[in-house]
């Protein structure tokens, strides 16, 4: 399954300060108010300035590497679920509740495709240690129970994942766009 999002932008959306080697970014995926799906990259320290969009469906943070001149734009655009969890899951990135529904999702899709390979429980219980087939990188996935009002909880979050479109009224509103080109759309 593949997302088609801008890439991580050059300046921070908030101070319009360009993004230097290694600042900390903050990435959301968000939907805006007029319904199209984006994406936000911030410097974490500009974090608690941010307007709220009308929904945030995930946030991570990544250290910022400028892209290279050669490198393949389309491949960049490419946010495929099995990165989506890479990202989410990454020690390095601060634990964030609003993420957990997100990360154990992919983490039940990623188990069904083989890509992840459950490894126990950690000694607490509190969360399912999960290897990484092709990199044999152990995650731990908050334990939570994927019944009916789990995914009825996460249905919009999983919209987004699953290119379902947005509310007739949001589409009404929004630029003429085909709706590939509105999935692309980012800020």
């Amino acid at each position: 399954m593949d997302l088609n999002l801008n890439p991580i932008a050059t300046q921070c959306c908030v101070t319009g300060r360009a993004f230097a080697e290694h600042d900390r970014v903050v990435c959301y995926l968000v939907r805006e108010d007029n319904g199209l799906t984006g994406r936000r990259d911030l410097l974490e320290s500009a974090d608690s300035q941010l307007p709220p969009p009308a929904l945030i469906y995930c946030r991570w943070v990544i250290g910022y590497k400028p892209r290279r001149g050669d490198s393949n734009p389309d491949r960049a655009l490419k946010l495929t679920a099995e990165s989506l969890f890479l990202t989410l899951a990454d020690p390095v990135n601060p634990p964030n509740e609003a993420n957990t529904p997100m990360l154990q999702f992919l983490a039940l899709m990623l188990e069904r495709k083989k890509l992840l390979k459950p490894r126990g429980y950690s000694a607490d219980g509190a969360r399912q240690i999960l290897e990484h087939m092709p990199s044999h990188i152990a995650y731990e996935v908050p334990v939570g129970t994927l019944d009916a009002a789990f995914f009825l909880s996460i249905q919009e979050q999983l919209g987004v994942l699953v290119g379902a479109k947005p509310p007739r009224e949001a589409v009404a509103q929004a630029s003429p766009l085909p709706v590939a080109a509105e999935v692309r759309g980012g800020t």
